[in-house]
């Protein structure tokens, strides 16, 4: 199993960010070993300073797929989540001012906070393009996002993605953050919710 993460894919966070619109879908990944299940709590790691959350609505790949056209994409899947993209902010912004890969503040261990159980499309309306999703961190309402509200559709990613990579069955795309993205600290209860359905409850130490 692997995890694909897209980047700036709304274009409010890509203007709190300061980034450019992409022109194509910007992915990068995550190694299994970035999953965090079971609700355990998320240790902030020794190497960062600012340690972000990033709420994002999360689609299982449920078959091989490579190079499939974009009409045909709705078939790929058909459970999704909301996950949390931990990044190492303080690292990341070192990583781009010299050009390097995003793996040291993106990819490593338990960075990837996802429920064991996903929810069926079927049972939230049926439409991709229409799911609201959202994060509080005690109690208060922090993110919040409409997957409608994507630069590039689920369809479009998995469409694009699997020019390059092969989809296996168990495979997680992360289809990037909305606008409202902040640090966390010892103590911090996070709650993520899709639909008013909680996906994700744990704290943070």
């Amino acid at each position: 199993m692997k995890i694909i993460c897209i980047g700036h894919n709304y274009d409010n966070h890509n203007s709190e960010m300061a980034h450019e619109r992409p022109s194509a879908p910007v992915f990068f990944t995550k190694p299994d070993t970035a999953i965090l299940r079971n609700n355990d709590p998320f240790y902030i790691p020794s190497f960062t300073d600012e340690c972000h959350y990033e709420t994002e609505l999360v689609i299982k790949i449920n078959r091989i797929v490579k190079a499939i056209d974009e009409r045909f994409a709705h078939r790929c899947y058909s459970e999704v989540a909301v996950g949390i993209d931990f990044t190492a902010r303080d690292r990341q912004r070192e990583c781009v001012a010299s050009g390097l890969p995003w793996e040291i503040c993106k990819a490593f261990d338990k960075s990837a906070p996802v429920p064991n159980t996903f929810i069926p499309l079927a049972e939230l309306g049926g439409d991709i393009n229409a799911l609201h999703f959202a994060l509080d961190i005690n109690g208060k309402r922090v993110q919040e996002g409409v997957s409608g509200d994507m630069i590039f559709s689920p369809d479009r990613l998995i469409a694009y993605v699997s020019q390059f990579i092969t989809l296996k069955m168990g495979d997680l795309i992360f289809t990037g953050t909305p606008a409202g993205v902040g640090p966390v600290k010892i103590g911090d209860r996070l709650v993520a919710s899709l639909e008013g359905h909680t996906m994700l409850d744990f704290e943070v130490r």
